[in-house]
């Protein structure tokens, strides 16, 4: 299985706390678009061009910001190039571009699921996270994207957030539930450096909340989405069952995908296992589309992403997995420290493999760190 992924550079506005690559000027946008079709056309008779295209995701930035005419245009392009096979179609989007036109136009050209960027329905957070959405413009879109017999969509939710109250969460969730989303990704606000958030808090002018807090809104989160079917299937993933989402979770699994536009990343393991990244600037993208800067990944290197990836998700890792496709045999302190974190219900061992518990979920980066620098 392979995937696409499209990078869709342009925002409405600067989030305080995103540190992905995006621009607020939209003069480039058909420009960049024409670009974009150029990178595509370079794939036309490679070994890339001929595997089957499962998966598609237009991340950003904000691809809402696109025409349905330029959307159509690019799948024009990656049908003529790809062996488009894709089961999943996802377009990020803002509450704010949501339109019930906009959304029946998606859905003639192919897209079959929505990931809405709404991130919290109350003003003050929505102003501090300097979201270009109102609340009512939130509630709006998830009553439109309900009636619009999308196939599948998820909801993007952000806490953690400086003087969030658990009972803002609550209220959140209370109204995000009310729509039945398929699909949940909650996440814990992280302080970037080069954001103007990080920047905020260098100064000191604003706290982070403390770890136990932030703690608490995590196994709220859990509590709450698991009451009403939806279960924890990644850190930060939620769906009901058969509702997960494929794209992403071809990332976990190292399965190859292409990355599209300007920032956008690409893993492809053959016989070479490599990924490689375009450059994070869109006028140089504009002018050469060919300039990507890739890296051979070592056996090692990957056996230990696959460790990081997997301890994140519920399946967790398998050991034949490792052994067979990473030549990667656990050592006797890795496994003594395994039974030790099952003894403190951390994890759960099976025959084939092991994957942390709801607790060890809540402290999988330490858990991984530790398990990983074992030898």
């Amino acid at each position: 299985m392979s995937g696409i992924y499209l990078h869709i550079p342009f925002c409405k506005q600067a989030c305080s706390y995103c540190d992905f690559y995006f621009v607020t000027r939209q003069q480039l946008k058909e420009q960049f678009v024409e670009s974009l079709l150029d990178e595509i056309n370079q794939y036309r008779d490679t070994a890339y061009a001929k595997k089957p295209i499962e998966t598609i995701y237009f991340g950003g930035g904000t691809p809402s910001l696109l025409s349905p005419r330029q959307l159509e245009d690019i799948f024009t392009a990656l049908r003529s190039v790809f062996q488009i096979k894709a089961k999943e179609i996802t377009l990020e989007m803002n509450p704010d571009d949501v339109t019930a036109q906009y959304l029946a136009e998606l859905k003639s050209i192919g897209i079959n699921r929505a990931s809405m960027g709404v991130q919290s329905f109350q003003p003050a957070l929505l102003s501090f996270m300097n979201r270009a959405h109102t609340r009512q413009e939130a509630l709006q879109s998830l009553e439109l994207l309900s009636a619009s017999g999308f196939q599948s969509f998820t909801v993007d939710l952000i806490y953690g957030n400086p003087g969030q109250t658990m009972q803002q969460l609550t209220d959140d969730l209370d109204l995000l539930l009310k729509f039945n989303p398929p699909h949940v990704s909650a996440y814990s606000l992280t302080v970037e450096p080069r954001t103007r958030l990080g920047k905020q808090v260098e100064l000191g002018r604003i706290q982070p909340p403390k770890d136990d807090h932030v703690a608490d809104q995590f196994e709220m989160i859990n509590d709450r989405l698991s009451a009403h079917g939806i279960r924890r299937y990644e850190v930060s993933n939620y769906s009901t069952p058969g509702a997960e989402a494929v794209h992403n979770s071809s990332y976990w699994n190292h399965k190859n995908y292409i990355g599209l536009g300007p920032g956008a990343h690409s893993f492809w393991w053959d016989e070479n296992p490599r990924r490689w990244e375009n450059e994070s600037d869109l006028k140089a993208y504009c002018s050469d589309t060919s300039q990507k800067e890739s890296e051979q990944l070592s056996m090692h290197e990957l056996a230990e992403e696959r460790i990081m990836m997997g301890l994140r998700t519920r399946v967790g890792i398998s050991g034949k997995e490792m052994a067979e496709k990473y030549c990667y045999n656990f050592s006797n302190a890795q496994q003594d420290y395994l039974q030790k974190q099952k003894d403190r219900s951390i994890l759960t061992l099976t025959e084939t493999g092991f994957a942390l518990t709801d607790i060890g979920i809540s402290i999988a980066d330490s858990i991984i760190l530790d398990f990983i620098t074992l030898h």
